[in-house]
């Protein structure tokens, strides 16, 4: 054989193997639907040496609007247009000088009627956020996955403990009897770092549930389960960043799919440089495009492939799984201009789908600039399109005020009042989350002292003021910990969750005579609530506190509901002709509390020390 037969032959065999090389490894989305109201879907196909090819599709009814090609060469985005595609399975050859290289089989499915139109949580429901790695362990034997690195252990309070999906859905009439109307989860999809995975928040797959948790058709069954029941499925939903361990950031599809310095630089964590007229460039950049921390690399929303990816996930969630909401993680820490497009495409496609943002910062200026249609916003040109913010002042107000039994002129419920006297600063203050404590705060037992009265006051006000209120896991029954002490300590197992548990809380008979006081008070109270329209969306008339008391009124133009909170640790007389523009020519007033019929035309009422009141007014 002479050289050149030779050398055509190497050539050939070369070519053989780079062609066969070739093969799809995934395609995100992995599937998609017809009568989207956005018809144009971007997919990222991955594989080695993938853009070496060409795709193409017979379809008719499918067009091709652009492929786009990175410096990465196992990466290739292709660009279609759906509008006139039927539900079904179309063919993407993936081509070399007009030979089929591979192929791949991608499914449209039907969308269900009225999908864009589901109606999401609102001041009507009452929020329960839990970790599911603590809340409770349905299915021991997904506890460990031999595909990721971290494996059960209990003993470690940082560890991974084995709560799971099929830990909720054996749990959920529980939380109907607590009141709670909707499920905010701390974040399920997979996160494969070694240590502290079950958090989550670094997510290595945003198109897989952790096995650890169960599967994708686990989540949806979730949903199912609880759509029966009435009740909202809010998924925690992370733009800012992902893990480390995430397959494309092991492979990036470009330099620019990250914020890269180059490599690692932590945020400043001054979000007020997002907004500041007087920031320096460098300081604005080092908030916005600064890692959170080292494991979790900086998404460069800014990259229209990055926004588009983000965007076809979350949409591909709520439509997969029929969620009822988003909770975002680290809103403000976003490309603003970018997260705001990222909202408004879901509120596009979904125009009742409600989103709350975590901004957390300490001023109410501050936060409503991040609500849509801000006013704040609007003077530099800048509408974030966010539903829903997180009412962190409150809850700022919150871990002080019912320790301070002697009020001054800035002590005590005055931080009630004045917190609320703000609320002209949002547009939508019935669509704020008001929370008294998170998975990253410290207990609100511990900021409490264990004392159950002065919980009482605090769930009073979460449950009738205005907005959403929000309770974090085991509050109800009187789970502490301190944040001191690591996050673990504020994460600990919900006593019940685990086979092994002697105390289980989930049931009266398991529950100690502490867990049931707290339970019970909860209970009748966020019952109470999901029945009270005027609480929902009524009107809200306050009165500057005296001798630590706070008195407000929820009221629309025929009915009534008189709050009374005293924070001092003495019995305070009211006089009631200083609440006469809101009593009116109501008689009475019946506690929901204590089921108590307070005679109003004696002029005044007795208020125990450390103790609140709530009457529906007669």
């Amino acid at each position: 054989m002479d050289v050149l037969k030779k050398s055509v032959l190497i050539l050939l065999c070369f070519v053989s193997i780079q062609l066969s090389a070739q093969k799809i490894a995934k395609i995100e989305p992995p599937f998609w639907w017809t009568e989207m109201h956005n018809t144009k879907l971007e997919l990222m196909v991955y594989g080695k040496n993938i853009a070496q090819l060409t795709p193409k599709i017979t379809n008719k009814a499918i067009t091709i609007l652009g492929i786009t090609k990175t410096e990465n060469p196992n990466y290739l985005f292709i660009k279609l247009e759906l509008k006139n595609a039927k539900a079904g399975v179309f063919t993407i050859n993936f081509t070399k000088k007009n030979k089929v290289i591979t192929h791949y089989n991608y499914q449209l499915k039907q969308r269900e009627k009225d999908a864009a139109l589901r109606k999401s949580f609102d001041s009507s429901d009452v929020i329960y956020l839990l970790m599911p790695d603590r809340f409770a362990n349905g299915n021991p034997n997904n506890d460990s996955s031999p595909e990721l690195k971290e494996k059960v252990d209990r003993a470690f309070k940082g560890g991974r403990h084995g709560g799971d999906i099929e830990g909720i859905i054996k749990h959920l009439d529980y939380l109907q009897e607590l009141g709670v109307t909707a499920i905010w989860s701390t974040p399920l999809l997979e996160d494969n770092d070694e240590r502290y995975s079950y958090h989550t928040y670094g997510q290595s797959d945003v198109y897989r549930i952790d096995p650890r948790y169960g599967t994708n058709e686990d989540y949806k069954r979730l949903a199912t389960e609880m759509e029966k029941r009435g009740m909202k499925l809010i998924m925690d939903y992370v733009t800012n960043h992902w893990g480390a361990e995430h397959w494309m950031i092991k492979d990036l599809p470009t330099y620019t799919w990250i914020h890269q310095f180059p490599g690692y630089a932590n945020s400043n964590y001054r979000m007020t440089t997002q907004f500041d007229p007087n920031a320096s460039a460098i300081d604005k950049k080092y908030c916005m495009d600064g890692w959170f921390v080292p494991s979790m690399p900086d998404l460069n929303q800014s990259n229209p492939l990055v926004l588009t990816y983000l965007i076809q996930n979350a949409i591909w969630w709520i439509e997969y799984t029929g969620l009822d909401g988003f909770r975002v993680d680290t809103y403000s820490y976003n490309d603003k201009e970018a997260i705001a497009k990222w909202t408004r495409a879901i509120t596009n496609e979904y125009p009742y789908f409600n989103i709350v943002g975590e901004v957390w910062m300490h001023n109410q200026a501050a936060i409503a600039y991040w609500q849509k249609d801000s006013k704040i916003g609007a003077i530099q040109s800048y509408n974030s399109y966010l539903p829903s913010v997180m009412d962190f002042t409150l809850h700022d107000a919150i871990s002080s005020m019912f320790n301070e039994d002697n009020a001054s002129w800035s002590n005590g419920m005055i931080k009630a009042y004045e917190n609320f006297v703000n609320d002209y600063l949002y547009t939508n203050p019935n669509n704020l989350l008001v929370f008294a404590e998170n998975h990253d705060t410290q207990r609100l037992h511990h900021l409490l002292n264990n004392d159950i009265q002065k919980y009482k006051l605090v769930m009073t006000l979460i449950a009738t003021v205005r907005g959403i209120p929000q309770i974090y896991y085991g509050s109800e029954i009187g789970l502490t910990g301190n944040k001191d002490n690591g996050d673990g300590d504020i994460r600990k197992d919900f006593p019940g969750g685990w086979p092994s548990d002697t105390n289980n809380a989930f049931v009266k008979e398991g529950r100690t005579k502490r867990q049931q006081e707290l339970f019970a008070f909860t209970s009748k109270l966020f019952q109470w609530r999901k029945q009270q329209p005027l609480i929902h969306t009524g009107k809200t008339t306050h009165y500057i506190p005296e001798n630590n008391v706070y008195v407000y009124f929820r009221h629309n133009d025929k009915d009534a509901v008189m709050v009374v909170i005293n924070n001092s640790v003495n019995p305070q007389t009211l006089q009631l002709s200083r609440f006469s523009e809101s009593i009116k020519n109501h008689l009475k007033g019946k506690d929901i509390l204590t089921g108590n019929t307070v005679d109003l035309y004696k002029g005044n009422i007795l208020v125990k020390g450390k103790t609140s009141l709530i009457l529906e007014l007669e």
